[in-house]
Order: structure tokens, then C-alpha cells, then sequence
């Protein structure tokens, strides 16, 4: 088994495989990436490694780039001041909540989240077919929302249009898409699928991202 190193660099945290020959696993993201309310271990890109291993298939920990509240400007800011190195056999992407949090252009987000993926693309030596985007969950069901009196149902809108727009341009791409926006939405009435700050998702709703990114992460993988 690898063992895990843990680097701050610019605030940006990097959990780094030591001494480990398996392909390499880079995760870009935000706060679901960080896995801001869970503990490491219930991080999802840490239990996709774990259900790859599961399955068979070698992979390293995951090298994560990430930081609670970060649009897709401010993650493409912080691979500039800490930028990964070398090529990665798997690339995962979660990014764009807080470009629609902050009230952002869903065109706007269409001309980063193009440059974000492009650069994610190139973490992966060239091969579109090893980037694997999730979707961005909906915030709008959970209890902070609620208690924050924004509109909901504006919130879904929202998210469902940045969605198309992140779908659309992964294919575009020829990478590869997970939709985890309608599990998301369970949590309107599976409060366990809710961290403990009434925001985040918890480790049982990060663990069914896993699980539906599995497939897409082992094509990545070429199994």
C-alpha cells in the first residue's frame, strides 16, 4: 500500500502518493473536492481511488487541488501558484457552484469553464478521454439555502443551465461527463445526505458520487 503525503503550498492543499508506480490521479474542484465537513477518508475523489482498487484497477492517491470557495477563475489562479506536475492517467473536474453562488454569467462561466477544461486536458498528457467532469450539485435543497431565503427554485434553474453549458463542452471536448445533480437533490428529504454545517454534502452522499463516477474512471483508466 502507497503512503499518503500531505503539502500546503499557497494555502492549496495536495495529498500526494509517495513512492507509488500506479497512474496518477489529479482532482481540480472546489469545496465538494476538499470535501469541506468530512473527514479525508469520506472525501470523493479518496473513495473513487478506493472503489478503482476495489475493482482491480492500480491507481494512486489522488493529488487534490482544491479550495472552498474557489470559482473556475480562482482554481485556474491557484494552479498558477502551485501548478502539478507532469501527466496524470486520470483528471477529475467539479467546478462552477460558486460562479452561479455569486450571481456569475452563465456565458462567462462558459468561457472559463472551456479553459479550465482545456487545461485539465492538458494535465492529462493531451487525452481528452482521461478527464472526467462531474456536475455541479444543487445547492438550492439543502438546509443553509433555506434558511438563507434565496429562491430555490432560481437556484436549480441556474445550476440546471450551468450544468448544459459544462455538459455541452465536455463533449465537445471528447472528454468525459457524471451527472451527480439529481442525487444531490435527494437531500431535500435524506437530511444524512447533508454535512453537519447544513451546506456540504456528507460522506454517504460524497460516497454515491463515487460510485456513480466509477464507470467513467475506469473508461478513463481503459478498463
Amino acid at each position: 500500500m502507497s503512503s499518503i503525503g500531505i503539502t500546503l503550498i499557497a494555502g492549496v492543499m495536495f495529498v500526494v502518493a509517495l513512492g507509488s508506480p500506479a497512474p496518477r490521479y489529479l482532482a481540480l474542484g472546489d469545496s465538494y473536492t476538499i470535501g469541506e465537513s468530512v473527514g479525508a477518508g469520506d472525501r470523493w475523489p479518496v473513495r473513487l481511488a478506493a472503489l478503482l482498487r476495489e475493482r482491480g484497477v492500480a491507481v494512486a492517491d489522488p493529488e487534490i487541488v482544491a479550495r472552498t470557495g474557489w470559482t473556475v477563475r480562482e482554481l485556474s489562479q491557484g494552479i498558477d501558484a502551485a501548478p502539478p506536475h507532469g501527466a496524470y492517467e486520470l483528471v477529475t473536474l467539479l467546478i462552477g457552484v460558486n460562479d452561479q453562488y455569486r450571481g456569475g454569467d452563465a456565458e462567462a462561466y462558459r468561457a472559463d469553464f472551456v479553459a479550465m477544461l482545456r487545461r485539465s486536458v492538458g494535465f492529462a498528457g493531451g487525452r481528452a478521454e482521461r478527464v472526467v467532469v462531474l456536475s455541479i450539485p444543487d445547492w438550492g435543497v439543502t438546509p443553509f439555502a433555506e434558511k438563507s431565503g434565496r429562491d430555490r427554485g432560481k437556484i436549480a434553474a441556474e445550476i440546471d443551465r450551468f450544468n448544459q453549458i459544462n455538459r455541452e463542452e465536455t463533449a465537445r471536448a471528447g472528454a468525459r461527463y457524471v451527472d451527480v445533480t439529481p442525487i444531490s437533490r435527494k437531500a431535500a428529504t435524506e437530511r444524512s445526505l447533508v454535512a453537519e454545517d447544513g451546506l456540504h454534502p456528507s460522506g454517504a452522499m460524497y460516497a454515491e458520487w463515487a460510485r456513480l463516477a466509477l464507470p467513467a474512471a475506469e473508461a478513463a483508466l481503459g478498463r
